[in-house]
């Protein structure tokens, strides 16, 4: 199979070149004109702690949270002992109702002393590993505050837990 010249003549094609140039320089003015600069938002160049503990929210060292402690069985996990702030409340169904109306006593003490220091009061609560998560709600919704006539009192809004137990 013979390949075929089609420049029989010999002439050379040459490529224009100024064209090309004209065209290349046309877009670089084209995106230099359309370029935004802006300015850097910051610098992000920050050494960030990894996993550094918590510290206590309170602010105020003379404030200490009340302690809510709960105690379960080890065998069926339901609640053996219910403690606020070192005093037994029972184990019965009305021990989170002596829980309500201690923090509701506390939280009166606490609005003499004035609105800002009921702000920065906690509640810790300190749960045992296998303690059923029906109490837990229950000992939180205690320390939250009570229903009175269709609205919600709100005593304590500010609630965290104690570092985990673990399971004996």
């Amino acid at each position: 199979m013979k390949i075929r010249n089609r420049n029989e003549g010999g002439e050379k094609i040459e490529v224009q070149m100024a064209p090309m140039i004209d065209v290349v320089f046309q877009l670089l003015i084209f995106f230099m004109l359309t370029l935004k600069i802006i300015e850097p938002e910051g610098n992000f160049d920050i050494n960030m702690p990894l996993g550094a503990p918590e510290t206590s929210s309170v602010t105020d060292p003379d404030l200490p949270p009340f302690k809510v402690r709960m105690e379960a069985d080890p065998a069926t996990g339901a609640l053996s002992q219910l403690l606020f702030n070192g005093q037994p409340m029972g184990n019965d169904s009305t021990a989170f109702q002596r829980l309500n109306l201690e923090i509701f006593k506390s939280v009166n003490a606490l609005k003499a002393a004035g609105p800002e220091a009921l702000e920065k009061q906690e509640v810790e609560i300190d749960p045992d590993f296998g303690l059923h998560y029906k109490n837990i709600i229950e000992a939180i919704s205690a320390c939250s505050g009570k229903m009175v006539e269709g609205k919600m009192v709100r005593y304590i809004s500010r609630i965290k837990f104690a570092p985990i137990r673990e399971e004996n």
